[in-house]
């Protein structure tokens, strides 16, 4: 199998754990037809999410560190700005490599990304419908003695009606969800009290949607063709995962004593935090665990954030945004860790939305090119269609027209990859041209089953 070659050759036997990922998209106020899409994922180390990114050299598109905890995971972010998009219904499984999921309890092994928009216009807000925000930490701890609720902190930007859910069908590979933990519809997380048999990790794979609330007509851009969205039918949906770890039972359950307790001026979960393009916000957090030593902060916020620590559970963080974080609301996630006696130990989880003042961004005239989708006839084949026409964050898009699919197929060969690459390159380029591509097509094999092909430029 051709994938089994490619994941040795990018890892060099390296065993890559998964701990999660999110995927959103959305348009702006300023420029209403322009698609951000922010891609933030988790691996067990930095070096693993670049490889399942941009196979290891991830300055084309750039790829963001977030956070990373000590010697556990690593939480990059990939953002991609889209002057064009299909006027339809997108769907696109993302695929993460060839890694798997960390050892987890609930037996998930294979990672599944499914988000899928609606990209016609909507009558009410007259332009495309943008995902849910939310951010999440990789990874989520509590002693198995101790009662913990969760309270997710999601938004959408066109006040949409969102809701949570266990992903299901084929959403993932395999959709049990974890037994200690429930989720509501409104994004709330529970956990009881459970015996010492179900400590360990769970993966937690969760769909969040947002549903309009009142009827809205969408219309096709090529077509001008009409349908209805009501209450009741979501219009997009994208993948929430990380990993719940039920910890050993703390000595106590009273926070501020094992489980660290947040002390002003701490802002409380959900509170707004107002900032400007080039103006620098800092958010200072303060915890204590009286029985415990409070030892880092770990967070997950938009790209560019920064903590620094002034002592003993004294922490800050700091962002200044740039000219494509204008008009955009950003959720911001963080947890305190304590250590007692080579225990760890982690406060709640608390949220902040970080408002930035809109900002009018210039770009030159570009030629849109029309959507376009791959079909292929390899085996159990996949068809995906992407936005074409991407270009780094806060970046002119130099002329078009550029073309940008996804290809997500199995091939079997009996070449290989070692010896052979170059003959396998040539062979799929050859099938894609025959299937009507321009002749001057550039080919990479981004990953074991993520093929993505671009027209040179002028």
């Amino acid at each position: 199998m051709l994938s089994s070659v490619l994941l040795l050759l990018l890892i060099n036997g390296a065993q890559a754990a998964y701990y999660g990922a999110v995927i959103t998209n959305y348009f702006g106020d300023v420029q209403p037809f322009v698609l951000t899409y922010h891609f933030k994922e988790s691996g067990s180390s930095c070096q693993e999410v670049d490889i399942w990114h941009c196979g290891g050299n991830c300055t084309t598109p750039p790829v963001y560190a977030v956070d990373e905890s000590r010697n556990e995971w690593c939480q990059k972010t990939e953002v991609r700005i889209y002057y064009s998009y299909g006027p339809r219904t997108f769907t696109y499984q993302h695929s993460v490599g060839s890694s798997s999921w960390t050892e987890n309890r609930n037996g998930i092994i294979t990672p599944k990304l499914i988000i899928s928009n609606d990209f016609r216009t909507r009558s009410d807000i007259n332009k495309p419908n943008s995902t849910p925000r939310i951010s999440i930490l990789p990874v989520l701890r509590v002693p198995s003695n101790c009662q913990r609720n969760i309270n997710l902190l999601v938004s959408d930007p066109d006040g949409d009606d969102v809701r949570c859910r266990y992903a299901a069908g084929s959403e993932c590979d395999t959709c049990t969800p974890p037994s200690v933990l429930s989720v509501s519809s409104s994004c709330s997380l529970s956990f009881s009290p459970t015996n010492s048999s179900d400590e360990g990790p769970y993966a937690v794979q969760m769909m969040v949607e947002d549903f309009p609330r009142q009827t809205i007509n969408l219309t096709d851009g090529y077509t001008g063709v009409q349908s209805v969205k009501t209450t009741s039918d979501a219009i997009g949906s994208i993948p929430v995962q990380f990993v719940f770890k039920v910890d050993p039972a703390a000595p106590s359950c009273t926070t501020g004593e094992y489980l660290p307790r947040f002390l002003p001026p701490t802002p409380e979960h959900g509170a707004q935090i107002y900032t400007n393009v080039s103006e620098t916000v800092e958010i200072n957090i303060r915890a204590e665990a009286t029985q415990a030593e409070t030892t880092e902060l770990l967070f997950s916020g938009p790209p560019g954030v920064t903590k620094s620590s002034s002592g003993s559970g004294n922490f800050s963080l700091t962002w200044t945004p740039i000219a494509g974080d204008g008009g955009l609301n950003y959720p911001l996630c963080f947890v305190v860790q304590a250590n007692s006696s080579r225990s760890v130990y982690q406060s709640d989880l608390r949220c902040v939305f970080v408002t930035t003042g809109n900002t009018t961004v210039s770009r030159s005239n570009t030629t849109t090119p029309p959507p376009t989708t791959l079909r292929t006839t390899t085996n159990q084949p996949t068809t995906t269609t992407t936005p074409p026409t991407s270009s780094t964050p806060n970046a002119t898009p130099d002329p078009g027209p550029y073309y940008l699919l996804a290809l997500n197929a199995e091939i079997s060969t009996s070449l290989s990859m070692e010896s052979d690459s170059a003959t396998i390159m040539n062979l799929i380029k050859e099938e894609l041209r025959r299937q009507g591509l321009p002749s001057d097509i550039m080919l990479k094999l981004l990953s074991s089953t993520l093929v993505g092909v671009t027209t040179q430029g002028p």
